[in-house]
């Protein structure tokens, strides 16, 4: 009996043994001189916005031999010249020996690398060819010169606002302002506390940069003059250079309705409606929320003075207009008050940041304060979130999608790049603009800066 049990046990061995052998002989047969080398179609490009659909560039490379028959991944990977790829932007190219790039598309990744609209610059290019857990075979950079241009509305403008009153304080960085149609008249909107405020350029007090206070508190502006007491409220706040005035108006954008998570508003109120904040380069308004099966409306100040709806469910706002049915989901409503329109977008998460180094903690079971929510970077039109500005304290963090562990995002290298329920991410306190860049979904990244 020993005999036979013995004989069985070396007929299911030895196979493993042999392809334990054999995947050691193919592990050595990688040639240690493989390589790979870029080509570009165009050394130069410029880009423009009436051809967005246009091919703009296309990259090539050679398929390195690795000693024996092999299927790489490849990646290109873009950074200015001299950051040495501290901070590239990656465009996946699966298993292709090239990778074409429209005009809109290349013109969106070198706007993520900083390039300024119409002025050319030198970006280098490489081709990275990954083969499972071996490190990768990567090409010499090749360079590229590009201009860009700004595909998306710019109303931003050198002014700010800055004080006591302000989420930043007298340190800034400022509230900003922005272009309106008419030469020299800055608005900016925002939320202020009981303080002070003044205005001032590039988030600076130094010479040459110059800023404004009102002496006499007549609405008329002084350079260098006194801080201007403000109460706390919301507010659209006027700064006209021309004339050196200024005016704060109370102003807020929300939405409200059965649909929404405070339902329609009691009399008298208690919960304000939710937010929209303004979107500059749409110059219109947007608002992330979770809706349920229901009715929504908008209005300003929480009031229904001034409220709109949609009379003909066309996506045309009217005044006192009908109530707009929704279905549950998560959305993202744009208000075009220039237009009269609106958009809901869906999008499948809001994100969140959660843990012990966040404001509210690790969550209760059944959780009550839900987690501090990301907004989305409406600059561009990729998946990436960002909050601008929170306080950590010294703790972990993890992000997650609507406030739930379905969805949820760590480190397990602490390198910067995201793994599916990794692990927690330590961090020291501190005031925090926290970037969740889930454009490239096989490789999310996250920046605490």
């Amino acid at each position: 009996m020993k005999n036979i049990f013995y004989k069985l046990l070396i007929l299911v061995v030895a196979p493993l043994l042999a392809v334990s052998c054999d995947d050691k002989d193919a592990f050595a047969e990688l040639n240690s001189s493989a390589s790979v080398t870029a080509n570009l179609s165009n050394s130069s490009v410029v880009l423009e916005a009436t051809n967005p659909d246009a091919e703009a560039l296309t990259i090539t490379w050679t398929q390195p031999d690795f000693g024996y028959s092999a299927a790489p991944s490849y990646s290109i990977y873009m950074d200015n010249v001299g950051d040495n790829f501290s901070k590239p932007e990656k465009v996946s190219a699966g298993k292709a020996l090239q990778k074409t790039l429209t005009v809109s598309q290349l013109n969106a990744i070198l706007l993520k690398l900083e390039l300024e609209q119409g002025t050319p610059a030198d970006v280098e290019v490489k081709v990275v060819a990954e083969l499972g857990d071996y490190n990768g075979v990567e090409s010499s950079p090749v360079v590229l010169n590009a201009s860009v241009y700004q595909d998306k509305l710019d109303l931003s403008t050198t002014w700010g606002l800055v004080g006591s009153a302000t989420v930043n304080g007298w340190n800034g960085p400022d509230v900003p302002f922005y272009t309106t149609s008419t030469a020299d008249v800055y608005v900016a909107y925002t939320t202020l506390t009981d303080g002070d405020i003044k205005f001032r350029q590039n988030n600076s007090w130094e010479s040459p940069n110059v800023n404004y206070g009102d002496d006499n508190a007549d609405g008329s502006l002084e350079e260098g003059g006194a801080d201007i007491a403000v109460t706390a409220g919301t507010y659209k706040i006027t700064l006209n250079l021309s004339a050196l005035t200024y005016s704060l108006e109370e102003y807020s954008l929300g939405i409200t309705g059965s649909a929404t998570p405070i339902g329609w508003p009691a009399d008298p109120q208690i919960i304000p409606d939710a937010q929209f904040t303004y979107d500059s380069y749409s110059d219109s308004w947007k608002v992330i929320i979770a809706l349920s099966d229901g009715d929504i409306k908008f209005r300003t100040n929480d009031s229904w003075d001034t409220n709109y709806g949609d009379t003909g469910a066309d996506g045309t706002l009217e005044s006192a207009g009908d109530n707009i049915t929704v279905t549950a989901g998560n959305y993202i409503v744009t208000v075009d008050l220039n237009n009269l329109e609106y958009e809901l977008e869906a999008i499948d998460h809001i994100w969140g940041i959660t843990g012990s180094g966040s404001p509210t903690g690790w969550p209760a079971d059944p959780q009550t304060i839900p987690d501090v929510k990301f907004t989305r970077d409406f600059s561009t039109d990729d998946d990436i979130w960002v909050i601008n500005s929170i306080d950590l304290t010294a703790g972990e963090i993890k992000f997650r999608a609507d406030d739930s562990w379905d969805v949820n995002y760590g480190d397990n290298d602490a390198d910067g790049t995201l793994e599916s329920g990794g692990d927690n991410i330590a961090v020291d306190a501190g005031t925090y603009k926290i970037t969740l860049d889930l454009s490239d979904a096989s490789s999310p990244k996250y920046i605490l800066e």
